[in-house]
């Protein structure tokens, strides 16, 4: 491994908002880094493209449940009781397959000097574009 890089680990979460349909829109990323101790969370919600998915999606209960996610990982007390988890615990628990309104990739996997740098990076490349 190269010197200064640590692995990280990462899921796109998706919102998939008719899951018969199996159509979703990417709206975050879950980033862990084990050697830096660092779990973070990070979304945006495309209202517009959720409504264009489902009409009668509610976008202001999605942002909310997004908003929590970013809570877990962040070790908000309000967001419950998995933040009395371990950070990794956290990140294995939120990308665990489950079939609801947000769900997450498969988990990849890359090298970064800087973590909090490469969730940004990740989501302007995988949910809010350039």
């Amino acid at each position: 491994m190269a010197e200064g890089l640590d692995v990280y680990e990462y899921a796109v979460v998706r919102v998939v908002p008719r899951v018969e349909r199996s159509e979703f829109l990417n709206a975050g990323v879950l980033l862990w880094c084990r050697a830096r101790e660092h779990l973070a969370a990070r979304t945006a919600l495309d209202a517009a493209r959720l409504r264009a998915l489902d009409p009668g999606a509610d976008a202001e209960a999605v942002a909310r449940h997004l908003r929590a996610l970013e809570g877990v990982c962040a070790g908000d007390p309000a967001a419950g009781a998995a933040v009395a988890e371990a950070r990794g615990a956290r990140f294995r628990w939120l990308t665990a397959p489950r079939s609801t309104v947000l769900q997450t990739s498969p988990v990849h996997c890359g090298l970064t000097a800087d973590p909090a740098a490469e969730l940004e990076r990740l989501v302007r490349a995988l949910v809010t574009g350039p």
